[in-house]
């Protein structure tokens, strides 16, 4: 089983949720994105911020999940190869298809912020249904919250595609 914090209330879970772990989470991978790979002169497409965000996103998800796995046992790292990290990747996406616009677009401040809210957001949602697993039937808003999120990286991951130059 998961470790899962055991708050007295849903306000406290959704504060640790959405504060605690997804800002904190995704603010660490959005410093690494727009302020080392945004600036890099390989970063020459809307695509490529996409391309960054993940690989950020694996390597912390990667380092998370061996501390996990050191924590709390093996079968908690098998299980969070399995949901947590790809669920990074997916946050990630989202917030890589912001920067990547950001980078080619006069209102790169809105557009990079909008990346790691959207982010953020979906990260909470996934983490605040995983927290307040008491209540029956919750975990559906965690499947829920992840299809949406895969939905929309898929819409996201196509438009890029379909602006590059890079075409085959």
């Amino acid at each position: 089983m998961l470790p899962i914090t055991t708050a007295k209330s849903i306000s406290q879970q959704f504060i640790k949720a959405f504060f605690t772990v997804a800002l904190v989470e995704e603010f660490s991978k959005y410093v690494i994105v727009r302020f080392y790979a945004q600036k890099n002169k390989e970063f020459n497409e809307p695509l490529d911020g996409i391309v960054y965000a993940i690989t950020v996103s694996m390597g912390f998800a990667a380092l998370e999940n061996i501390l996990y796995t050191f924590q709390y046992g093996f079968e908690v790292g098998v299980t969070r190869a399995f949901t947590a990290v790809p669920a990074h990747a997916i946050f990630c996406i989202i917030m890589g298809y912001f920067v990547g616009k950001a980078k080619f677009s006069n209102k790169s401040v809105k557009l990079n912020l909008l990346g790691l809210l959207f982010a953020t957001l979906f990260h909470g949602f996934y983490i605040f249904f995983l927290f307040i697993y008491f209540i029956p039937g919750i975990y559906i808003g965690v499947f829920v919250s992840l299809l949406i999120v895969v939905i929309l990286s898929k819409k996201a991951i196509y438009r890029h595609q379909n602006s590059t130059s890079f075409k085959v």
